[in-house]
């Protein structure tokens, strides 16, 4: 086998590791599910597992870079002449459709609660996320145009604002049916920030 078919072949055990992985968290919930257990549903071997992720967490963070790589595409689709609250408007409006339409809400109850959990590195508190990177940078081109005269520094207003993001979700998973994600987030920044 040369070396191009071996690669393809282990990104296609990754793959089928990430997704049987992935449907076991919504099924069961995230603690509920062993690396034995995903081994045996895919299909493949521990070793393969651990040669593709150090844990059943990094999964949930291999995912997280899919998200991020979702944001760094869709802001490029946002004018950067528009006025702070336009930009974070449609970014959020932007984001709550993705995770709405394309994760869905099993999965995101899986992330949240998988979110939960202590451990050294949480993603939700990663300060070097896209998402977080590309808020604080609207942040200072807002202050230097001078639409903020906040005295918050654009990292602090960025963690406010992020988690608004976040509770907003939370609601969504808590509310149930009659809570609509994307009607919800326009209503909340248009009306309070």
């Amino acid at each position: 086998m040369t070396k191009g078919k071996r690669q393809l072949k282990a990104e296609i055990t990754k793959q089928r590791i990430f997704q049987t992985a992935l449907e076991l968290f919504q099924k069961k919930g995230f603690n509920q599910v062993t690396v034995d257990e995903i081994v045996k549903k895919s299909n493949s071997s521990k070793g393969a597992f651990y040669g593709h992720f150090n844990s059943k967490y990094d999964i949930f963070l291999e995912k997280f870079k899919e998200i991020d790589s979702f944001y760094e595409s869709f802001v490029q689709t946002i004018p950067e002449d528009l006025p702070f609250k336009e930009k974070i408007l449609i970014l959020f409006h932007g984001q709550m459709k993705y995770l709405e339409e394309e994760l869905g809400k099993d999965l995101m109850r899986c992330v949240y609660t998988s979110g939960l959990i202590e451990i050294e590195e949480n993603f939700f508190a990663n300060t070097n996320r896209g998402i977080y990177k590309i808020i604080t940078r609207y942040i200072e081109v807002a202050k230097e145009q001078g639409e903020f005269v906040q005295e918050l520094d654009a990292n602090k207003i960025t963690i406010f604002i992020t988690r608004c993001m976040r509770g907003t979700l939370y609601d969504w998973l808590v509310f149930g049916k009659e809570f609509q994600l994307q009607q919800e987030s326009r209503l909340f920044f248009k009306h309070f920030y």
